[in-house]
């Protein structure tokens, strides 16, 4: 898309101004021709949620073109922070890290700490040097940054509940301004992609719905390995428990004995609002919006489609309050998202919330107009009501992380043994 990373984040005063111009980005389509053209000798992979064989199938292209495959490992790119950092990783796309995180955020404020949240990065914008460094404070930042709604998802919750929040392209700056303002970090990643920064407590997610997959795919099992504790989410969904102890025995096989594996639950709860007043309904009355009607379920677009699950917190809410009937979002697609459902089959009835720029974010708008329904249900991390055009009633599905009982102790003496870790480094 003819994109260029800034010259001025090329530490050129360090490499005798090599990247005077910035470094070009192409598209992997051209990788055999960009290792002839440019006489590359090396190839290093550097992103995430990507199967095995995707991964094998990358370092047969750039072995058969001459060229050395690299998977750097997080100890030689992590930065090394002044303060305490938390990483909340995890295994999968969707697994429930956002979640974990202000979990973890609630928990530390509770304890009087001042925290910052650093966001994986999501550069979307053009012109990368716009995204070097942000903060969000308040929801009004997210307009200040034309904030797309893949951005806003991952954002306004912390907003909303307090947590001072940061996110960019330059995580060198990011985080020195981080520290500036927080007695704790922590690092809420993206995708199943490593933390950026040093950790002294990682937290691992696995997904309760897609057991073994910490074991097929790129990088979320280095983070398993990596981990000081894993949390196995949305165990409430499982129809037998004894699955949730079946996964946890092979992920210790992985992560060693000393490592707590522990148990969560994502708690999904309805949101409606009058559609007139703008008012809250009460939480009866928007499970009277669902309870036997015909719905359009819309869920997170990334773990929809690289995450592979087949539906995700909306379709949870709609099923638990019994609607009637789902509308099949592929007879009414519209624009791009017509290319969506062909490229992931796996999607029957649900709708993704694609929104990484305007014209994805039109063609959502047109397909909730094209469906007969008495509700749309949307299980967004943000409320997209606030974003798209809706001519329909809407209910929302809020989500929550709850860690089982027996667990709870295990995971905050865990937690709380990051300021021990900090000051032994």
């Amino acid at each position: 898309d003819h994109r260029t990373f800034p010259a001025e984040l090329c530490n050129n005063d360090k490499n005798n101004n090599l990247y005077p111009e910035g470094i070009t980005i192409y598209p992997e389509e051209n990788l055999e021709h960009l290792i002839r053209k440019f006489g590359a000798t090396s190839c290093a992979l550097a992103y995430s949620d990507l199967a095995y064989d995707t991964v094998q199938s990358l370092a047969a292209r750039v072995n058969a073109a001459g060229c050395t495959f690299i998977q750097l490992p997080p100890k030689l790119t992590q930065l090394v922070s002044s303060k305490p950092v938390i990483a909340v990783c995890a295994t999968r796309t969707g697994t429930g890290k956002s979640q974990t995180t202000r979990f973890i955020c609630e928990e530390l404020r509770r304890q009087g700490k001042r925290i910052a949240v650093v966001r994986h990065p999501m550069p979307y914008d053009q012109v990368l040097l716009r995204q070097r460094c942000q903060r969000y404070e308040a929801l009004s930042d997210l307009d200040k940054y034309d904030c797309t709604i893949e951005e806003r998802e991952e954002y306004e919750l912390h907003i909303e509940e307090g947590n001072l929040l940061f996110a960019g392209v330059d995580y060198e700056m990011i985080l020195r301004q981080a520290e500036q303002e927080a007695e704790v970090v922590i690092w809420d990643g993206g995708n199943n992609d490593f933390c950026f920064f040093k950790p002294d407590l990682q937290i691992c997610v696995a997904d309760a719905l897609r057991p073994a997959h910490e074991e097929h795919f790129y990088p979320g099992e280095i983070n398993a390995r990596l981990a000081d504790m894993v949390l196995i989410n949305k165990v409430n969904s499982l129809t037998e428990r004894h699955k949730a102890h079946e996964q946890a025995e092979r992920l210790r096989a992985l992560v060693g004995e000393n490592v707590p594996v522990v148990f969560g639950n994502s708690v999904v709860t309805p949101e409606g609002r009058d559609q007139e007043t703008g008012e809250l309904l009460t939480e009866e009355e928007s499970r009277a919006m669902v309870y036997g009607k015909r719905v359009l379920v819309i869920d997170d677009g990334p773990t929809l489609t690289h995450g592979g699950m087949a539906f995700g917190a909306g379709y949870v809410l709609a099923a638990q309050l019994e609607a009637s009937e789902f509308v099949d979002p592929r007879k009414i697609a519209q624009g791009s998202l017509v290319g969506v459902f062909e490229k992931f089959p796996h999607l029957q009835r649900v709708l993704p919330a694609m929104g990484y720029g305007e014209q994805q974010t039109l063609d959502l708008e047109a397909t909730v107009a094209a469906a007969e329904c008495d509700c749309v249900v949307i299980g967004t991390p943000i409320d997209l009501g606030k974003v798209l055009k809706l001519d329909k009633p809407w209910v929302r599905a809020r989500y929550r992380l709850q860690v089982v009982t027996e667990h709870t102790r295990q995971f905050m003496q865990t937690l709380d043994s990051v300021f021990e870790r900090f000051a032994n480094r």
